[in-house]
């Protein structure tokens, strides 16, 4: 399910965490009427640049979260809030997968440990870098 409404996206930057990434940022904040399944919500500002390359970040984040809800924790509320960085280098969707799983995984939302193992390889740090691909 997704976050529609201004409300919900305000309660989540309010009583939510937050943890940054490369890419992306994650503000999490569990849900207040009863727990369901993960619901999801995007920001894309215009700050990264005209309609398509926002269209662009925005098809990145969907597809990384379609691919990782699953193992997501029944009963959050996710803002996912896109960073330039994601339209300027022209980051590829296993990349943002990778890192939405690493701060996802800071976030203590993912329930399956069998996801931990990244679709890139690694250099020497525990966040995938946007030079693995």
């Amino acid at each position: 399910m997704r976050l529609k409404r201004r409300e919900d996206f305000e309660r989540v930057r309010r009583e939510g965490v937050k943890w940054k990434g490369r890419y992306c940022a994650v503000n999490a904040a569990p849900q207040q009427v009863v727990p369901s399944a993960v619901r999801v919500g995007f920001v894309t500002a215009r700050t990264l640049g005209r309609a398509v390359k926002r269209n662009r970040a925005r098809r990145l984040l969907r597809e990384s979260m379609r691919a990782l809800a699953p193992a997501i924790a029944p009963g959050w509320d996710i803002v996912l809030i896109a960073y330039p960085a994601l339209a300027v280098e022209r980051a590829r969707v296993h990349v943002v997968r990778d890192e939405l799983l690493w701060l996802l995984g800071k976030a203590n939302l993912i329930t399956e440990t069998s996801l931990w193992t990244p679709t890139t390889p690694q250099r020497g740090g525990s966040m995938p870098s946007s030079t693995d691909f």
